[in-house]
């Protein structure tokens, strides 16, 4: 296989003042070690600007908590410095002892919650810097890594997380896991700062990455496999997507898309959405090849001076697929079978109770937000560690950033479900309401990338846009609703029926017109929207909704019917004959 420097000039020349600043860094720290071990010794809250980029290789960000600011500056102290740790879980598949552990793990060194994030890992918030190694070398003793959580390399690889209904079903889970451990970082700087403290002599045996080179990639790298018709991973958003193909409850290959992407940039319009792309048929035996291939020519064609159009889904749109098949091709030395149809018929968020295989039984769980923590309404946190610790069940995290508690016998399902109304936790997923399929990410006050809040004031929103679709007579209509702090889409708000992405303080965006299998984007309806009017201003839209959809219409579908251009035109009309 080719080397970065056969394929990618730039590359070679990032010591001598070409590409962006975070490549320098990347290339200078010795595979990920920078001076991380040497920083965790000093008697300081926080760490120098090189090594916080170095750090999320790591898995872990260092933020600060933004509500605290101002107190502390008129106080003349430093701010309010903490850091978030994500753990590395294929396919959101945990065993109690281990979710036990993360649990554990956020009462001695977090802020007493879990969060479950929308790509099925788990957060842990508020871990000051005193504690990190300590917070991630007890992550790893339950088995579980952080290594590559975050970071330009792949992530975490998402894979479709209800237990298995077929033998089919249960692969999905294995080539997940195969894929995370192939594509990880082979460096042992990890082990050494985290786990064992013991260092490699570098001089005599020099490290290699066999498939990143000493730069990694130029941006973070998603990978999701999908169980055929089921969207419930949004595969359509992942840098490489594999849909499974299955005859007569085996499978056979994988459809490949490639090239999607959530992240942009106000202002910049050189930076957009994008759907993964058909690109080919793969014989399950390929899947390991093909995705390392994929991952070289991102990282030798990637953008290395910018950032924000680093990600791989620029290179897929500008070169355009055939050229990407063409170098993949060069590189495997064979060709490709063309891609199969693929179509998405549903997602399946897999809240309720539901029979496996085996003749087990699994019940999924809405957690609003993947925020696991007790309030006075429901004491989540406590009730889920009372049932794993009494009934061990498999866990399973979900992209919804739901919970599913697994390989229940039916004799226990009566005591488990009253245990957990014990709680104040709701087991039906008919009482959620217009929230079952609400997304948001944590924004303020700790992600530094946040310009406007989400995950505080999401439920908010959420509970003004159902007290209008009940009062419309919409009530129980199927409707997702996304919101993102920043325009990153960390929560996926440009795809499914209505999305809102923070622009400033207050002050957000709406889309509208995605569909519920999420396979189409949606599009800008309304910008620079307060957010006291964010549900005032989708008003019209589900009255026009009610009025005009044809037959079981979803809300998303009847505004990509419309148009944009038009829905405007009929709510300034509507509104005009309300106002007169």
């Amino acid at each position: 296989m080719p080397t970065p420097e056969q394929n990618a000039p730039d590359l070679i020349t990032l010591g001598q003042g070409e590409g962006s600043k975070v490549e320098k860094i990347k290339i200078n720290s010795r595979h990920l070690r920078g001076q991380l071990a040497e920083e965790l010794e000093q008697n300081t809250s926080r760490f120098s600007e090189d090594q916080i980029q170095l750090l999320k290789f790591h898995g872990s960000y260092q933020q600060e908590d933004r509500d605290l600011r101002q107190a502390r500056k008129a106080a003349g102290e430093e701010k309010a410095y903490q850091f978030m740790i994500r753990s590395r879980i294929p396919g959101g598949v945990l065993t109690a002892a281990q979710y036990l552990a993360q649990d554990d793990i956020a009462s001695n060194y977090g802020n007493g919650t879990l969060r479950i994030t929308t790509r099925q890992s788990i957060q842990l918030h508020g871990v000051l810097k005193s504690n990190l190694r300590a917070t991630i070398h007890d992550i790893n003793q339950s088995l579980i890594s952080t290594l590559a959580a975050c970071g330009d390399v792949n992530r975490n690889v998402m894979a479709c997380p209800a237990p298995s209904a077929s033998r089919a079903h249960a692969q999905l889970e294995e080539i997940a896991h195969a894929i995370a451990m192939h594509l990880a970082p082979k460096t042992s700087g990890y082990h050494e700062i985290w786990i064992d403290g013991e260092k490699q002599d570098l001089d005599a045996a020099p490290e290699e990455e066999p498939i990143y080179g000493d730069t990694y990639l130029p941006r973070k790298f998603k990978i999701g496999v999908a169980f055929p018709g089921d969207n419930c991973i949004d595969i359509y958003t992942q840098d490489i997507g594999l849909i499974a193909r299955v005859q007569n409850d085996d499978l056979v290959g994988f459809t490949v898309v490639i090239g999607g992407g959530m992240g942009m940039t106000h202002g910049k319009p050189d930076t957009f959405p994008l759907l993964a792309k058909p690109f080919c048929d793969i014989g399950v035996d390929e899947v390991l090849q093909l995705a390392e291939t994929i991952v070289t020519v991102q990282r030798d064609y990637g953008d290395r001076k910018n950032r924000k159009h680093a990600r791989m889904k620029y290179v897929v749109e500008e070169r355009g697929i055939p050229w990407f098949r063409a170098e993949v091709e060069r590189r495997l030395g064979r060709s490709l079978a063309a891609p199969s149809p693929v179509e998405m018929h549903d997602v399946d968020d897999h809240l309720g109770w539901h029979e496996q295989a085996d003749g087990r039984w699994f019940l999924g769980l809405h957690v609003e937000n993947g925020r696991v923590r007790d309030t006075e309404s429901q004491r989540l946190r406590s009730g889920l560690r009372r049932v794993l610790e009494q009934f061990a069940p498999g866990v399973r995290l979900t992209a919804q950033q739901d919970i599913l508690l697994c390989d229940i016998s039916a004799e226990q399902r009566s005591a488990l479900e009253a245990l957990l109304h014990d709680y104040g936790i709701e087991t039906d997923p008919q009482s959620i309401g217009a929230y079952r399929f609400a997304m948001a990410c944590p924004a303020l006050p700790t992600c530094g990338q946040a310009v406007a809040e989400a995950e505080r004031v999401h439920p908010d929103v959420v509970r003004q846009i159902e007290a209008d679709l009940h009062e419309l007579g919409l009530a129980g209509e199927r409707i997702s609703i996304r919101m993102t702090g920043c325009p990153n889409g960390c929560a996926r708000p440009y795809m499914g029926d209505i999305g809102f992405v923070g622009r400033t303080k207050d002050i957000y965006n709406i889309y509208v017109g995605g569909d519920m299998q999420n396979t189409r984007l949606n599009t800008l309806y309304a910008a620079s929207v307060r957010l006291s009017d964010l549900a005032h201003t989708l008003r019209p839209l589900l009255t026009l909704w009610k009025e005009e959809r044809e037959g079981s219409e979803f809300f998303g579908d009847y505004c990509q019917r419309i148009g944009i251009e038009a829905l405007q035109a009929k709510v300034a009309s509507l509104t005009s004959s309300i106002a007169q």
